[in-house]
């Protein structure tokens, strides 16, 4: 069954809910209150029924009313207004006086007249309907008459339901009163508590038809709201710097695709043209055409490989698809694929053993990416270097270095240095580089070597000894 109260805005739920706790709050309090005053009311009057006592000369004319006689015990009192009196015998027999009603007469009362008990307290309900409240006590009788006679003081208990009465409207009035006021409350502070919500929502809104991602939200003080508006205004802050990133991502890739594209266009329409025509490319030209358009597909394949790898998401160190990786195997590895493109320059290792969390392949390839730089850079005849001790994988070459104002960008997606832009290569190995050890939880940068070149120095936390 669907709930009725979802179906409610949260700023009526809130007044509802403040209203319905403050009716709890305000029922309990004036249920209490009423009943302890109930309590007290019922106490006074029976302390009340309890301290008036009958005069004898009274109880001796309800006594002859009955047909009953006692002694002569002096002068003869009204009854005790606003009491009514009866007497009981022990015989179960009542006395009233003429025009009273009689009102019910409980065991504790006979057992009060026989002598069985002192006292007896009871509601009981006169015979026009009217309930009373009965306090029946042994009178002082001259000696031989006790144990014969008790003596019943009953008042109506209107004495007390009168009050109650009045004090149950006055409570009711004031519940009324507290609820509608808390009700009213409610509905004011949670309007002005969900006011911040409510610009969240029409900024959320305006963003959803717009994709302006601009917007802000004022985000005053340290409550809750306030740190749910910075949130809000972080997320989209974030979200607009991924959406100019990914933008500038694909301008940067469109550039890098034109020339190669645009250059093999060329050599494919000069085959064309030769092929229609029937006039032969001289072989040397024709060797050289071929040559341009397999480099020229490889640098495509190759931009596009590194696309797909700048493209997949980030992995968590702690997530599972992360395995144990010898550094060092890999550092080997990769100077073993890099040497075959380079064999005019010395290469040289000292690896200690070292065991990080990455992914294998990934791995590989960064460590690639950074010898392929030092052999691009690198002099005829020069020296390579790649060195890990202490957690430290450091690729050295001795070509001109890189710039100190240059330094920040190096790890750009599609940067390149002026002085590099005539060499092959896409501008996205280096990036390739940072991504992948970061993703190992390490760090990665670059610095000049003395006296000559540049060091390429990773860092990623592991071991000596396999886990």
């Amino acid at each position: 069954m669907k709930n009725p109260f979802r179906g409610l805005t949260l700023r009526l739920r809130l007044g509802l809910s403040a209203a319905v706790a403050v009716a709890l709050a305000v029922s309990a309090v004036a249920i209490a209150s009423w009943l302890v005053t109930r309590q007290q009311l019922t106490d006074q009057l029976d302390s009340n029924l309890q301290s008036v006592r009958a005069p004898l000369g009274y109880v001796q004319d309800l006594l002859s009313v009955c047909g009953r006689e006692l002694p002569d015990i002096g002068q003869r009192d009204e009854t005790p207004t606003p009491y009514v009196v009866q007497v009981i015998t022990a015989d179960g027999t009542v006395c009233v006086a003429p025009g009273n009603k009689k009102f019910e007469v409980a065991e504790n009362d006979l057992a009060v007249a026989r002598g069985v008990l002192r006292s007896a307290l009871h509601d009981a309900t006169s015979e026009d309907g009217q309930l009373m409240r009965v306090s029946t006590t042994i009178p002082d009788l001259p000696p031989g008459l006790s144990g014969e006679y008790a003596v019943s003081i009953a008042q109506p208990l209107s004495a007390v339901d009168k009050p109650l009465n009045s004090l149950a409207l006055f409570l009711l009035g004031f519940a009324g009163v507290g609820v509608g006021g808390a009700a009213t409350a409610g509905f004011g502070i949670s309007r002005a508590g969900l006011r911040p919500v409510e610009h969240l929502t029409d900024a959320a809104e305006h963003i959803a038809h717009t994709q302006d991602l601009t917007v802000r939200i004022p985000a005053d003080g340290n409550d809750e709201i306030a740190r749910l508006s910075k949130s809000f205004n972080d997320m989209t802050e974030a979200l607009a710097t991924s959406r100019d990133l990914q933008q500038q991502l694909i301008a940067d890739a469109g550039h890098e695709l034109r020339t190669p594209l645009t250059s093999l266009r060329a050599n494919i329409q000069l085959l064309i043209r030769s092929h229609t025509s029937g006039r032969k490319i001289p072989e040397k030209a024709m060797n050289d055409l071929l040559h341009s358009v397999e480099s020229q597909v490889g640098e495509l394949a190759a931009l596009i490989a590194d696309l797909q790898e700048l493209s997949r998401p980030d992995v968590n160190p702690h997530e599972t698809s992360l395995h144990v990786v010898a550094l060092h195997e890999v550092a080997r590895r990769a100077m073993d694929r890099v040497k075959l493109r380079g064999s005019e320059l010395e290469f040289t290792s000292d690896l200690d053993d070292w065991y990080v969390l990455s992914e294998p392949s990934a791995l590989e390839r960064a460590v690639v990416n950074l010898l392929d730089n030092a052999v691009k850079f690198s002099p005829h005849r020069g020296t390579v270097s790649l060195r890990l001790g202490d957690g430290h994988l450091i690729v050295r070459d001795q070509g001109p270095g890189i710039p100190a104002d240059e330094l920040p960008h190096v790890f750009d997606r599609f940067w390149r240095s002026p002085t590099a832009r005539s060499l092959p290569g896409s501008g996205l190995g280096l990036a390739i580089v940072a991504k992948t050890v970061q993703q190992a939880g390490g760090t990665v940068a670059l610095r000049p070597a003395d006296p000559q070149g540049t060091e390429a120095v990773i860092r990623i936390p592991g071991t000596h000894t396999a886990p």
